[in-house]
Formats: C-alpha cells, sequence, structure tokens
C-alpha cells in the first residue's frame, strides 16, 4: 500500500489505496478540530476538482464535518482558487477542497484552507497531521448536526471579480477578438474558462471542457502532454491556445503557431502586465526560487524588486504579504494577484495575459520574442535515500565566491550565467532537479555534467 503524502498542499493519496476511506474521516476530522482551535466561525466550505470519484470523497468530508458541528457550505464543482475566494469571502472557519491538482487520475487528495482563503504552512499542516495521528475526535450529538449548505454560484462571482478588476479593459480585449481552444482536461475549469472567456469577447473552441472528470491526457500542463492542443490550434487557426490544469491554480499558453508559450512565461507576461500599469511607489514581486530569471529582468525594467520565496503557494504568498509584493506566482504556471486573493489563479490569470496580449497587439509568438529568453531543464531523482545528505555532500563542495549559494529549500546554487536548484518534492518522494541557463545547448551541458557529479554522492 501507499502512504499518504502531507505537505504544504495538503494531503494526498491513491484513491482506494493510501486514500480510504478512514483516512478521508482521519484527516477530515483533525482538519475540523484545527478549525474549532483557531477561529469562531462554524462554517466551512468544501468544494472539488471535476475529477472521477471526487464526488464519493467529498461525499465522505462534507457528512464527517457536519457531525463534528460545522455548517458546510457546498460549492460543487470549483477551481481551487474560487474556493479560496468564497472561503475568505463567505467568513468560514476554513475550507477543503477535493484535488490532487495535476497529479494522474488515480490519485486524489484534500487541499486545506485557512480562514483567511490561504494553505496553511509547514508548522500549521504539522499540527493537523498530528491532530490526525492522535485519532482525536470530537463530533456533537444529533441535535447540534447541521444540514449542509449548496452555494452553486462562486463560479460566476469569481468570474465577476475578474471582470471588475482594474487591470482588465473589457472593451480592449474584445476589439482583439481573439480566438482560443480551450483545454481543461475535463476538470474544475470545465466551465468557469470557456464562460470567462465569452464574456472577453473570444470566439472558444473546447477541446477538453466537457466536465466528465475523464482526464484526456496526463493533466500536468507540460508540453509532452500538449499534443494535440498545439494540433488543435493550428487546425482552428486560432491565435492561442490554453491548458488549465485540473484545480485550475496553473495556467500554460500555447501560440498561433502551435508551439508552446513555455509555462515560465506565464509569469514573466504577469508580472510584466501587472508592474507596468502599477502606480505603487514599492513594486515589489515575489516568486519561488525555482522561478526564471526572466522575472528579475522584467522587474527592473520597469522599476521593480523581486524577492524569492521556497516552492509552494503558501511559501509565496507569506513573502508576498512581508514585503508587500502586487504580484507574485510560480513558475509552474502559477500566478497570484492580492487584491483579487493570495492564491494561484488560472482564471484571473487569464483576463491579465489577454490583456497584455491586446495590449502588445502582437501575434503570440511575436510577443514571445519580446520578453527574455532563458531555457529551463527539469529532471527528478527517485530513490534518494537521503537527500539531505545529497545537498550536503554537493554544498560542501562548492565556495560563497563560486556563486551565490541559497539554502531555504533544498539547495541552489546561482552562477553568473546559469542556476541549479535541488529540492524535495511537496508531493512526491523525489528531488528535483532545475536548470535555467541562456540556451538549451547550455542548459544540457549543464544538466550532464551536473547528473553525473550527483551520482558520485548518491
Amino acid at each position: 500500500m501507499s502512504q499518504i503524502i502531507a505537505s504544504v498542499s495538503g494531503v494526498r493519496g491513491i484513491t482506494g489505496d493510501s486514500l480510504t476511506p478512514q483516512n478521508i474521516i482521519k484527516f477530515t476530522t483533525a482538519f475540523a478540530i484545527y478549525c474549532r482551535k483557531h477561529s469562531k466561525s462554524n462554517k466551512i466550505a468544501v468544494g472539488r476538482d471535476g475529477r472521477l470519484h471526487g464526488e464519493l470523497i467529498s461525499d465522505i468530508v462534507v457528512s464527517t464535518l457536519s457531525m463534528a458541528g460545522f455548517q458546510v457550505i457546498n460549492t460543487g464543482v470549483v477551481p481551487t482558487p474560487t474556493l479560496q475566494i468564497a472561503t475568505e469571502d463567505l467568513k468560514c472557519a476554513g475550507g477543503i477542497e477535493i484535488t490532487a491538482s495535476h497529479n494522474p487520475q488515480i490519485w486524489n487528495g484534500l487541499k486545506f484552507l485557512n480562514s483567511d482563503g490561504t494553505f496553511p504552512d509547514a508548522h500549521q499542516i504539522k499540527e493537523i497531521t498530528n491532530i490526525a495521528e492522535t485519532g482525536e475526535q470530537e463530533f456533537v450529538k444529533v441535535t447540534k448536526i447541521l444540514k449542509p449548505i449548496n452555494d452553486f454560484l462562486w463560479i460566476d462571482k469569481h468570474i465577476q471579480k475578474v471582470l471588475n478588476h482594474k487591470l482588465i479593459n473589457i472593451k480592449k480585449i474584445k476589439s482583439a477578438r481573439f480566438k482560443v481552444v480551450v483545454d481543461a482536461v475535463n476538470s474544475a475549469a470545465s466551465v468557469i474558462a470557456p464562460k470567462l472567456l465569452h464574456k472577453l469577447g473570444c470566439k472558444v473552441i473546447e477541446l477538453y471542457c466537457d466536465g466528465s472528470g475523464i482526464f484526456p491526457h496526463t493533466p500536468e500542463p507540460l508540453p509532452k502532454n500538449l499534443k494535440l492542443l498545439c494540433k488543435s490550434v493550428v487546425k482552428h487557426k486560432a491565435d492561442m491556445g490554453i491548458a488549465i490544469d485540473p484545480d485550475s491554480d496553473r495556467l500554460v499558453f500555447i501560440t498561433e503557431k502551435g508551439l508552446p508559450f513555455v509555462e515560465e512565461n506565464t509569469i514573466v507576461a504577469f508580472v510584466k502586465n501587472v508592474i507596468k500599469n502599477s502606480r505603487a511607489r514599492t513594486k515589489n514581486i515575489t516568486v519561488n526560487l525555482s522561478t526564471t530569471r526572466a522575472v528579475e529582468d522584467i522587474a527592473c525594467r520597469y522599476g521593480g524588486k523581486v524577492f524569492r520565496s521556497p516552492v509552494g503557494e503558501i511559501n509565496v504568498v507569506k513573502e508576498m504579504q512581508k514585503n508587500k509584493s502586487i504580484a507574485g506566482g510560480e513558475g509552474s504556471g502559477g500566478v497570484i494577484l492580492p487584491d483579487v486573493h493570495y492564491g494561484r489563479d488560472a482564471i484571473i490569470g487569464i483576463g491579465v495575459l489577454l490583456q497584455e496580449f491586446a495590449d502588445s497587439g502582437l501575434k503570440l509568438s511575436d510577443y514571445k520574442k519580446t520578453i527574455p529568453c532563458y531555457f529551463i531543464l527539469k529532471t527528478k531523482i527517485e530513490n534518494v535515500v537521503n537527500a539531505d545528505l545529497l545537498f550536503e555532500k554537493i554544498y560542501k563542495k562548492y565556495k560563497p565566491e563560486m556563486c551565490r549559494i541559497t539554502t531555504t529549500d533544498g539547495l541552489k546554487l546561482d552562477f553568473a550565467g546559469h542556476w541549479i536548484h535541488l529540492r524535495k518534492s511537496n508531493t512526491e518522494p523525489i528531488v528535483r532537479i532545475i536548470i535555467e541557463a541562456k540556451s538549451k545547448e547550455h542548459a544540457e551541458k549543464i544538466q550532464e555534467e551536473f547528473l553525473g557529479e550527483v551520482e558520485k554522492y548518491i
């Protein structure tokens, strides 16, 4: 049997294997106790992405929370960012999104939300998991059980927040008359993404937006998984393709030529639009340690400053709050606009990036040429017995005069022309290695040499 994985991304497991009814009840009960300790509200919002069997898990979660004495607000199939907005706006004690994000079909999980709609940090997740492991329970008498309330209007409310945002000029976007192919992997964005695009005057070709929960391909929005989307953009002579992961916190574009815009460029174009239109005196931006240096280049161009955080949405959010960033996110396609909410949000991302593309007047492939060009290579090492020991050995080889060394999230080595980041995954039992350089050839050379070096230490 596989193990439940607990991290700042919540808890995840293989449905029917590690993610059993017993484990679902155990962690949901623990979260209910956690909410009771940290909030006076008796409401908890629950939503789910569109994947198969999510409703079965949702029924268990809702029943457990109800028996723990909470008023459950059931939002149905909604993106994680939509549930984050609902949790905050409804002044709930917390929220639970039933999702395994970009993981394959057999996975599912619980993403926990604090009362402000943000994810628990590592310390708070530890508190929840500790409660779960003790088997502590706090259920109420039958007379205290409250009937769940269905509230299925949050998709429309989320769309309205995008349309009302000061960065969005609906008339300007409509005048561009974009034709867009959308791949929502038949999950949570199946309704909200096409609906928003129609309201922005786009002609929409729905590729995988039936909401069936059946993933037509591996759901992580990487180029190797988006080949049919690329072909569809060319076939329909569309201006772009849009890919969104199952719970809608990652956003990726395809150019009119059917080629990847590159997931890292989502945050680059997003930051460019926010920072150039900002009237703030301090134009701070926060991204994680694994995000492209192009963000620094863009920020510098418009008088901004970039801060770096460990990987993980809540880590980016906490650093954003600390330095009062006007925008942030992660290079995996996750963008955060704090005056909408503190969370990665593909939906506000669609609005802001369509605005950026409309303002430019360029085709996507030409727009791509206007932003700094880097090349990122990502690989992973499985079955590393002691990742910390590996990091320690590599750390000892390099000296501060050779590169800037950061140890807040694994080990990052920043050289003049490239960087290397090693870190333990938040969601899988692996070590990730991310390398960025100015060209593919340079990145590949560095990767080959560095992996050979790593092999000696394993």
